[in-house]
């Protein structure tokens, strides 16, 4: 079994996104831990905000196998392929981190390389995940996002799934 933590981020119509993700991950892997739910500014190009957060599960998947089911969860939620990189979009998932693999997998790059460059990937992330550490760098999620340059506009927001208040930071 391997652990899992993928990031979520969606900016058209990102709460009926976000939460048709979730409901989707929960049927295929059970039991998830999910971060806040972050609300940060579009980077790389001009749009609307992006609720943005991250979510780990455990799963007997491969690598490969995994992309595939996440692109087809992308799919069903409207998501264009062959999209700019760069533009709004209804859902995307995004596989950070396979236990604790390191390099191209199944055509995965491994960890996912934005966990150090964006906010809104590591906050997360070091929220649900903090004690573990990237297999790269050898520190800590927290230890990262503690000596990370916060001039990335990112804040916790309020979300609502099932029923449960799933951004406890938000205010």
């Amino acid at each position: 079994m391997a652990e899992v933590y993928v990031s979520i981020g969606s900016n058209i119509e990102p709460e009926l996104h976000v939460t048709a993700a979730l409901d989707a991950l929960q049927d295929y892997f059970g039991a998830l831990q999910v971060s806040s739910v972050f609300e940060s500014e579009s980077v790389g190009f001009k749009g609307d905000c992006f609720l943005n957060l991250v979510v780990g599960f455990d799963t007997t998947m491969a690598v490969g196998e995994l992309s595939l089911l996440l692109k087809q969860i992308e799919s069903e939620n409207g998501r264009v392929k062959n999209a700019p990189k760069f533009c709004s979009r209804t859902l995307d998932i995004d596989i950070l981190t396979y236990d604790d693999r390191v390099g191209e997998v199944d055509g995965v790059s491994l960890p996912r390389s934005e966990i150090l460059e964006n906010a809104f990937v590591l906050w997360p992330l070091a929220e649900v995940a903090g004690d573990q550490v990237h297999p790269e760098v050898l520190k800590t999620y927290s230890q990262l996002w503690q000596a990370f340059d916060k001039s990335q506009k990112l804040k916790p927001v309020d979300f609502i799934w099932q029923g449960d208040k799933v951004s406890p930071m938000a205010r």
